[in-house]
């Protein structure tokens, strides 16, 4: 399990030999790490930021399975998805959340999570888009 949790956690350290061995289906691999880090809650510690770089970097490589064109086109799909993905579940799950109806949520923090939006506006969104907690 922790050879697991370090895999995914250094996932571009490991890119070189999952292409060796996966080669062309590294990019549904890469495609779904990068889905769930932009549009599920819970994964937000998976390496997104630094894959992409390290993708970007193995791609420039020669003689490489990996090309530039599918790999942008098709991060960009993950990350669209991911984000369109999260919206719905805060649509489906948020007045359910605000209301207190999910009682392993602190109705104490929501409330000063709101005073914080309440006070800040739009500038809460690039905040938390780059502070992880």
């Amino acid at each position: 399990m922790i050879q697991l949790i370090e895999f995914i956690l250094k996932f571009d350290e490991h890119l070189d030999s999952m292409v060796k061995a996966y080669d062309v289906w590294t990019y549904a691999i890469i495609f779904a790490i990068v889905f769930c880090e932009t549009g599920l809650v819970f994964t937000p510690n998976l390496p997104g930021d630094s894959l992409l770089f390290a993708v970007g970097a193995f791609c420039a490589r020669p003689n490489q399975p990996l090309e530039i064109w599918t790999a942008t086109l098709l991060l960009t799909i993950a990350a669209i998805g991911g984000d369109t993905a999260n919206y719905h579940i805060g649509k489906l799950l948020g007045p359910k959340v605000l209301a207190g109806k999910l009682h392993w949520l602190n109705q104490k923090h929501l409330d000063r999570m709101h005073r914080f939006f309440e006070k800040y506006g739009g500038k809460t969104i690039i905040i938390v888009r780059f502070v992880l907690i």
